[in-house]
């Protein structure tokens, strides 16, 4: 099977819902929905190595923790992760060191992961980006984190930054960043982002044929669709 930067990945695993319905909703589109139903899923300060990346599946969490003189692996877990999942990597925002580099990216990429989020930093972008392989993270540094953090956890809830990251949640990511749904809020979040995806394409279209974006958007009821649902 091709893999390139455009390649949409994606695993039904965990319990969880299927994942192609959400192929064709954006991050943005998502982001409003959760939104509406109050949801903060909106992973801030973390973007993608490339525009082109797109990211779907579920998460696959690990907790970084400083070494603390015990030693210990920054990525053999890998090994472990299912086909299509995605690694949510919790190393607490840190910039001075990496937890992801070209070892970890080419095994990932053989064995068909669906991408990686970082709340911190990576290295050897080029093997990301010539293997088409989504990589999310705060920024990039050369410097390892061998000998200064190790994986304390798997499959346990972290944070990305304000975000919090249960296992198995749903993971989108594309040119505008990352998502997270929660299992529980899956399906009314899809129902409500596919209103506004199907609200956008009308408004689009009247505006192509020449109405004004005021009068489209009152006619296709965008603003109701962004406003917070009550309870």
């Amino acid at each position: 099977m091709k893999k390139s930067d455009s390649a949409l990945r994606e695993v039904e695993r965990g319990g969880g819902a299927p994942l192609q319905p959400w192929a064709g909703l954006s991050t943005a589109t998502v982001s409003d929905a959760l939104d509406r139903h109050g949801i903060a899923g909106q992973v801030i300060g973390v973007a993608p190595l490339s525009t082109s990346f797109r990211m779907v599946g579920r998460a696959y969490t690990v907790r970084m923790v400083p070494t603390s003189g015990l030693g210990g692996t920054v990525g053999d877990y890998i090994d472990d992760v299912p086909t299509g999942a995605v690694v949510v990597l919790d190393n607490e925002g840190r910039l001075d060191m990496t937890v992801w580099g070209d070892l970890l990216t080419l095994t990932a990429h053989t064995r068909g992961v669906a991408g990686t989020v970082i709340h911190g930093v990576c290295r050897d972008v080029n093997s990301s980006l010539r293997l088409g392989y989504p990589i999310f993270s705060r920024g990039v540094s050369m410097r390892t984190g061998k000998g200064r953090v190790r994986a304390e956890a798997f499959q346990v809830p972290v944070s990305l930054g304000a975000t919090t990251v249960e296992p198995d949640a749903l993971m989108l990511g594309d040119a505008d960043g990352v998502i997270v749904v929660p299992q529980e809020m899956e399906e009314r979040v899809l129902h409500t982002a596919g209103l506004i995806h199907e609200a956008e394409e009308h408004i689009c279209a009247a505006v192509v044929n020449g109405a004004s974006l005021a009068v489209a958007r009152e006619q296709f009821g965008y603003h109701r669709l962004q406003q917070r649902r009550r309870s």
